[in-house]
């Protein structure tokens, strides 16, 4: 009888290509796999063919598509007046668009969330629509009514399908350090913000980070974007297992950041699926963004850190109650993200996560995870708390 070696490297590796095979073909045999794709963007895409089409007075608008520099050139030979003209006629466009002012986009954004709620409005008591249809559209609706409250600062805006959206916290214009939250799956414009559990979702991870922020440096202008403006996967089905949805958001993640007013750093904070979006995004990230952190990461789409081709530093972090630990970390097939970030052979600066709890918990308060994301965010590199003993992750790093 031939024996084996129950500790062998190559058992161990059929024993995690096994597992992986057994995960998905229950992913794919029970239900889990519902996708929910972002159906044609409608009204974004009537109103930037309006804005290709549309002239003021009397001359062709530059491309919808034109670089952000072109654009913010374009905008800033306009008057106030005619800046507000253009965001009132085309809202949808001039609200997503990379390269407007940022203020204009606010209120763009402004503009179209009315329109789309007072088209909720309607639906809600249009009675073409089931009762479960009537019910989403009172929901959507409510949504809308609490992203017009107060001074909010919506930066992108789209209400197609599951929806998509990024908000600002701060003076993003004037900030000297800028931070963006990349979540994971199940976000879309109804789940961009929870009463329960609020620091598990964008809104409330952003809100977070930014008051963590100017605790850690009361006297920097930061600003942290909130950003859940691509199609994330639904539910732990086969769309979360590839990297289909990452390579989308990743386009749409470097469009943005290439669109950011100034010349601030810039630090990416990714949670999650989001983790595997900005490991895909991260060889053409613009040269000013200095930092990516990655939380609770099923893997990055590579084997080590250097694998991704960016001179912007690497974090990572998980805490010991979180499952998603649990997960094959290999690529097989399209299937699986890769090696572990927070493993010694991926490369990456490995922090402490102490006091968070789960999947979701990095962004509470009061825990190391939150307090090393904002110590990252104003470049507090000697303060941030490595997850081992050492200060290795500090090496080779600029005190502030």
């Amino acid at each position: 009888m031939t024996s084996f070696d129950t500790t062998s490297p190559q058992l161990n590796v059929w024993r995690a290509l096994l597992a992986l095979a057994v995960v998905f073909v229950m992913l794919a045999t029970t239900g889990w796999t519902a996708v929910r794709s972002h159906r044609g963007s409608t009204a974004l895409e009537a109103s930037l063919s309006a804005w290709d089409h549309g002239r003021l007075h009397g001359h062709r608008l530059p491309g919808a598509d034109a670089s952000p520099a072109r654009l913010t050139r374009f905008f800033a030979s306009l008057t106030e007046r005619d800046r507000a003209r253009l965001a009132h006629r085309y809202p949808l466009a001039v609200g997503n668009m990379n390269g407007a002012p940022v203020p204009l986009r606010y209120e763009a954004n402004r503009i179209a969330l009315g329109q789309a709620r007072k088209a909720e409005l309607k639906r809600m008591h249009d009675p073409r629509l089931t009762p479960a249809g009537q019910q989403d559209a009172g929901r959507r609706m409510h949504r809308f009514t609490t992203l017009l409250a107060g001074d909010r600062q919506i930066l992108a805006f789209d209400p197609e399908g599951s929806g998509r959206i990024a908000e600002v916290f701060g003076d993003l214009p004037g900030a000297a350090r800028i931070s963006v939250v990349v979540p994971g799956v199940d976000t879309d414009l109804l789940t961009f913000e929870k009463s329960y559990r609020p620091y598990s979702a964008p809104y409330g991870m952003a809100k977070s980070l930014y008051a963590a922020e100017r605790t850690a440096a009361p006297g920097t202008r930061t600003a942290v974007i909130a950003w859940a403006d691509y199609t994330a996967p639904s539910g732990l089905g086969v769309d979360a297992a590839t990297a289909m949805r990452a390579e989308e958001g990743a386009v749409r993640l470097n469009a943005l950041l290439r669109g950011l007013p100034g010349r601030s750093p810039v630090s990416l904070f990714c949670h999650s699926y989001g983790s595997v979006l900005c490991g895909v995004g991260a060889r053409s990230l613009p040269g000013r963004v200095s930092d990516i952190a990655v939380a609770a990461s099923p893997g990055m789409r590579v084997r080590k850190a250097s694998h991704l081709h960016t001179s912007a530093n690497v974090w990572a972090m998980r805490d010991a109650t979180d499952w998603i630990q649990d997960v094959p970390y290999l690529e097989l097939g399209g299937l699986g993200h890769g090696a572990d970030p927070v493993s010694s052979a991926f490369g990456a600066r490995v922090l402490s996560a102490r006091g968070a709890k789960g999947h979701a918990g990095y962004f509470e308060p009061g825990t190391d995870s939150l307090t090393n994301f904002a110590e990252i965010g104003v470049g507090a590199y000697d303060s941030v708390r490595c997850a081992h003993d050492d200060d290795g992750c500090r090496a080779d790093l600029p005190a502030r």
